[in-house]
C-alpha cells in the first residue's frame, strides 16, 4: 500500500514553551510532522522558503514583524500558503483582521488539541476551519469604520494614560488636532468618552496594551 506524506508543518512562535508543547503534541501523530520552529515573523520568511511547509501554524502577537504582517508577506510571496493563526485574543477585530490578510483558520490557545490537529487537516486539505465560538465573534462583529494610522496612534496614547497637550508634543501635532482626532474616535466607535473608546477598543481587539505608541 502506497504510504500518505505526512503534514509539513511550520511553527511560529515566539515562546520556546509554546513551540516545544506544539511540537511534540504534533509529532505524535503519524501523518504529521514539524520541519522547521522560527521564533520571529522575519524568521518565518526565511524558513518558509527554504522548507516550503504544508501548513503553518502562525502566533499573532510576534516581536518586530508581527503575525498579521507575517502572514500578508508569506501570502504576497507564496499565493497558495496555508496558515492557521494562532492567538490569546478572542476580539472581533483581531478574528476579522486575520481572516482579511488570508489566513485559513484562527484558533485560540486555549483550543484542545483534538481541534488544533482537525484544524491541520482541514487547512492542509485545502478547507477553511472556523470554530463556533469564532464565527460567532465574526457574526457580531459590529461595523465599525476602519480608524486611521494616526487615530491609532492617539488612541494608543490615551490609553497609556497620556493628556492631549502629551500625545500632541509626542506626536509632533497642535493639541487642537488631537482632540479632532479623538473625536474622530469616538464617533468611529460609537463611545462618548476616552474610557469608553480605550475599553471598547481592548474588548473587541483594535488595541492591546502592548501595542507600541
Amino acid at each position: 500500500m502506497r504510504k500518505i506524506a505526512a503534514i509539513r508543518i511550520l511553527v511560529v512562535d515566539d515562546h520556546y514553551v509554546v513551540r516545544f508543547g506544539l511540537s511534540g503534541s504534533i509529532n505524535a501523530e503519524p501523518d504529521m510532522n514539524v520541519v522547521a520552529e522560527a521564533s520571529t515573523g522575519e524568521q518565518a520568511l526565511v524558513v518558509y522558503r527554504e522548507q516550503k511547509p504544508d501548513v503553518v501554524l502562525l502566533d499573532l502577537r510576534l516581536p518586530g514583524l508581527s503575525g498579521l504582517n507575517t502572514a500578508r508577506a508569506l501570502l504576497a510571496e507564496f499565493a497558495d500558503a496555508k496558515i492557521i493563526m494562532l492567538s490569546t485574543y478572542d476580539g472581533d477585530e483581531d478574528i476579522y483582521r486575520a481572516f482579511q490578510s488570508g489566513v485559513k483558520s484562527y484558533l485560540l490557545k486555549t483550543a484542545q488539541r483534538e481541534e488544533l490537529l482537525e484544524a491541520i487537516r482541514a487547512v492542509h486539505a485545502g478547507q477553511r476551519f472556523v470554530t463556533p465560538a469564532v464565527a460567532l465573534r465574526l457574526a457580531e462583529r459590529a461595523p465599525c469604520p476602519d480608524l486611521s494610522d494616526r487615530e491609532m496612534q492617539v488612541l494608543g496614547a490615551i490609553a497609556k494614560g497620556k493628556s492631549n497637550k502629551e500625545i500632541g508634543a509626542a506626536l509632533n501635532i497642535a493639541e487642537i488636532t488631537v482632540k479632532l482626532h479623538a473625536s474622530s474616535i469616538f464617533s468611529k466607535l460609537g463611545v462618548n468618552d476616552r474610557t469608553q473608546a480605550v475599553t471598547t477598543a481592548l474588548q473587541r481587539g483594535i488595541l492591546h496594551l502592548d501595542d507600541p505608541l
